[in-house]
């Protein structure tokens, strides 16, 4: 079970032995706490197959898992059936805490000069005569220390500030003597959703740092439409997603022209699919197996890019540029890119962002990148740009 121990900040000091899971979109709000039982444990492209059997025994409770996978989609994922719908008292106390203050300095890992020289590499490898790899996304992360306990779920509520976004808390598997540690985010990226036979998806892959001059901002934005290195990153997006749910569906409509979708710190390329599926009886679950992890956050072609970040990136990701969502047992469900996220444990977090690289990339542009969309989480904790750097 995960603990969630409220910090000497709050006026009421409980513990709640119960797992909780929160996931709040512009749409729509799934919240529930404890724990009936687990999904047997295993790889992204048995999700689906592993799934239909869980639900295919009659249970008690709600007929809904909840969780998140992985970002490496053969590493163990972890999802769970909920006791029940909403928090208690208790956990709603822990909303309203204060967050501690930090403490120390910021730990790159690796630094930004470190991250332009994997960016330099990669640029290589892609530019090379021989290579089959289009892009690759590569992530760096940053470990602070708070002076106390971070409530993950006071986090959360300071990343709902930005309301284009969907907030998120995931408790993560840990080991019977570490304390509980949490995935806490604020995607703009919808991975896959399902109701019935309508499927919709809409990735994200181009971006730009938004300004507070407003002049500024919009010929950033005018920028980014224009730029054919982005829509580039972002086509190799589209095409893969596309690719993968066409077999599957009646209708499929993907815009050949992406759209500008903004968030209060970033400006993203996005382009929005929606799809009727030929079988009704395709779930979610299945859909997510397909597609993570997409070009957005791993690369393509999917392996070689897999090998390159492994090779390049120092720090292992875990469930950051995984999935995190929702499923039940008619196979609707909403699964969204686990990005603008921090693995939160007892007083530590450690911040990620990552940037896709193509054969055209400039590696200081994207330390800039990575630097900016770091600060969703920095603005939250009440941390200076410095540390994004």
């Amino acid at each position: 079970m995960i603990t969630l121990a409220l910090s000497s900040q709050t006026e009421a000091r409980v513990e709640q032995k119960v797992p909780i899971f929160i996931l709040r979109s512009p749409q729509h709000t799934l919240e529930v706490e404890g724990c009936l039982a687990k999904l047997p444990s295993g790889d992204t492209a048995s999700f689906g197959r592993r799934v239909s059997e869980f639900f295919a025994t009659p249970r008690l409770g709600p007929d809904v898992l909840v969780g998140a996978l992985p970002f490496d989609p053969h590493a163990a994922d972890a999802l769970y059936q909920p006791a029940r719908l909403g928090l208690s008292d208790g956990l709603k106390i822990a909303s309203q805490a204060e967050l501690p203050p930090l403490i120390g300095h910021s730990h790159a890992e690796p630094t930004a000069d470190h991250y332009a020289q994997m960016v330099k590499q990669c640029v290589s490898q892609l530019t090379g005569e021989q290579t089959v790899l289009g892009k690759a996304v590569l992530a760096r992360s940053l470990r602070l220390q708070a002076a106390d306990t971070i409530e993950p779920l006071a986090l959360a509520q300071r990343l709902e500030r930005d309301t284009s976004v969907t907030t998120y808390v995931i408790p993560l598997p840990v080991d019977d003597n570490e304390p509980p540690a949490w995935l806490v985010g604020a995607t703009p990226e919808l991975l896959i959703s399902r109701r019935g036979r309508t499927i919709i998806s809409h990735p994200l892959a181009g971006s730009a740092r938004r300004s507070h001059e407003a002049v500024k901002d919009a010929r950033t934005a005018e920028k980014l439409e224009t730029s054919s290195k982005d829509l580039d990153e972002h086509r190799y997006v589209v095409d893969a997603i596309v690719a993968a749910l066409a077999p599957l569906c009646d209708e499929l409509d993907a815009p050949t022209t992406p759209s500008l979708y903004t968030t209060d710190s970033m400006w993203h390329l996005g382009t929005r699919i929606v799809g009727t599926l030929k079988d009704p009886n395709t779930s979610v679950a299945t859909l997510v197996g397909l597609l993570h992890p997409t070009p957005a956050v791993c690369g393509t072609p999917r392996q070689q890019a897999l090998d390159t970040i492994n090779a390049l990136e120092p720090v292992s990701r875990g469930f950051y540029a995984g999935a995190v969502g929702w499923l039940d047992a008619q196979g609707d469900g909403d699964w969204y890119v686990a990005i603008r996220c921090a693995h939160v444990q007892a007083d530590t977090l450690r911040l990620f962002a990552g940037a896709g690289i193509v054969a055209d990339s400039v590696p200081e542009l994207e330390v800039e990148e990575t630097a900016a969309k770091f600060m969703a989480l920095l603005d939250a904790l009440g941390v200076d740009e410095a540390h994004s750097r």
